[in-house]
C-alpha cells in the first residue's frame, strides 16, 4: 500500500483509517466553504424528508462553470426493473477510449446525473477516458440491492455495448463517490462471486464500506462539516430493508468473508469525515487480502471535497492524482 498525505508518500501501515489521521484544522479554503454553507443556514440531509434532501442536493451541486467535454450524450438502456439513465461523457470521439464506469454519491437516498457532472467531466478531461455516468434507483423507493443490481447491470451494459459508445471493452473500470465507492465495491464483489466483465481497478472515493456504528471517526467528526453521524446513520435505515441487511456483504463491502482476487484499487479517505475510518479500513482489508491498493488520505478535507475542486486547491491536486492512477492503472 501506498499512502498519500500532506503531499507526502510513506509505506502502509497497521495505523491506516484510525481516528490519528486527522489535521488539527480544516484546509483554510474549504473552511471558507464550510462558513458559506453554515451562513446559508442548511440543514443537515437526516433533519429533512427525502424530498426535500432532494431537492436541496439538486440546487447544491447543480452543474455551475464546468469544463466542456467534447461529446456529452445522454441515453437509457433497459435495467432488471425499468430504464437506467446514463451520461456519457467522451473527449475525443474520434478515438476509442478506456472507459470508466461511475456511481455518484447521495446517501444511496440522493444523487443525479447533474449533481456528479462537474466531477465526471474533469475525470473525462484529465483521464482521457470515456466516463459512463449512471443514474441507479434510490432508496427509500427502491431499498438494497436495487442500485447495486442497476450497478452491475449497467457495467455489463457497458462492456457489451463499449464499441457503440467509443469506448474500448477490454479496458474497464469503476469508481464512485460516498454510497457510490460503496456500489463500485459491491459491484466488484458482485463480479467476483458471480462472473461478469473484466474490471480492472475499483476507484473509491470517501467510500462508506461498512454499516455499523462504532467507527471512531463516526463519533470525531460527529458533527460535520458537510456530513455528520446522523446523516450517515439515516442513510443506513433508508437504504436497507432490514437490520440483517448490515451483514450483507453486497451492502457492506467491509463484512466480506474475504476480499482477495478483486481489482486494484485507489481509495481516497479524508480527515474531517465521519467515513474516514470504514475507508480506511476496506484499503487495509484489501492489501491484506493481497490487493494492490494505493490510499490517498487528506487529513484536512472533509467529506464530499472532490466535488470542491473549482474553489479548493489540494481538491484539485488529489483529483488530478486520481486521474493519473486511472490513466497509468495496469
Amino acid at each position: 500500500m501506498v499512502l498519500f498525505g500532506d503531499d507526502e508518500r510513506s509505506g502502509g501501515g497497521s495505523d491506516v483509517g484510525t481516528h490519528a489521521d486527522a489535521a488539527d484544522t480544516l484546509d483554510p479554503q474549504v473552511q471558507a466553504v464550510v462558513d458559506e454553507v453554515d451562513e446559508l443556514g442548511i440543514p443537515e440531509w437526516s433533519a429533512l424528508g427525502v424530498e426535500s434532501a432532494r431537492r436541496l442536493e439538486d440546487e447544491l451541486f447543480a452543474p455551475v462553470d464546468v469544463p466542456d467535454v467534447a461529446r456529452i450524450t445522454n441515453i437509457e438502456i433497459p435495467g432488471p426493473a425499468g430504464s437506467i439513465p446514463l451520461r456519457v461523457y467522451h473527449p475525443d470521439p474520434g478515438e476509442t477510449l478506456s472507459t470508466l464506469v461511475f456511481f455518484h454519491g447521495g446517501l444511496w437516498a440522493m444523487g443525479t446525473l447533474d449533481s456528479i457532472d462537474g466531477v465526471c467531466r474533469r475525470l473525462a478531461l484529465r483521464t482521457g477516458h470515456v466516463v459512463v455516468s449512471v443514474e441507479y434507483r434510490l432508496a427509500p423507493e427502491h431499498p438494497f440491492p436495487a442500485a447495486l443490481e442497476d450497478c452491475v447491470h449497467a457495467t455489463e451494459w457497458v462492456e457489451d455495448n463499449a464499441t457503440s459508445i467509443g469506448a474500448d471493452p477490454e479496458r474497464l473500470a469503476v469508481a464512485g463517490t460516498s454510497a457510490g465507492g460503496n456500489l463500485a465495491a459491491a459491484t466488484c464483489l458482485h463480479v467476483r462471486e458471480f462472473g461478469g466483465p473484466d474490471i480492472e481497478m475499483q476507484v473509491l472515493l470517501y467510500p462508506m464500506t461498512d454499516l455499523s456504528d462504532d467507527h471512531p471517526s463516526l463519533s470525531e467528526n460527529a458533527d460535520g462539516p458537510l456530513l455528520t453521524r446522523r446523516d450517515v446513520l439515516w442513510a443506513h435505515e433508508t437504504y436497507l430493508r432490514s437490520r440483517v441487511d448490515r451483514y450483507n456483504p453486497f451492502a457492506a463491502p467491509l463484512r466480506a468473508d474475504s476480499h482477495a482476487n478483486l481489482p486494484p484499487a485507489y481509495v481516497v479517505t479524508a480527515g474531517f469525515d465521519p467515513l474516514r475510518d470504514e475507508g480506511g479500513a476496506y484499503a487495509s482489508a484489501l492489501e491484506s487480502a493481497g490487493v494492490t491498493v494505493v490510499h490517498d488520505h487528506e487529513p484536512a478535507m472533509p467529506h464530499g471535497f472532490l466535488s470542491l475542486t473549482a474553489d479548493v486547491d489540494a481538491a484539485d491536486a488529489a483529483l488530478d492524482r486520481v486521474a493519473v492512477a486511472v490513466t497509468n492503472r495496469g
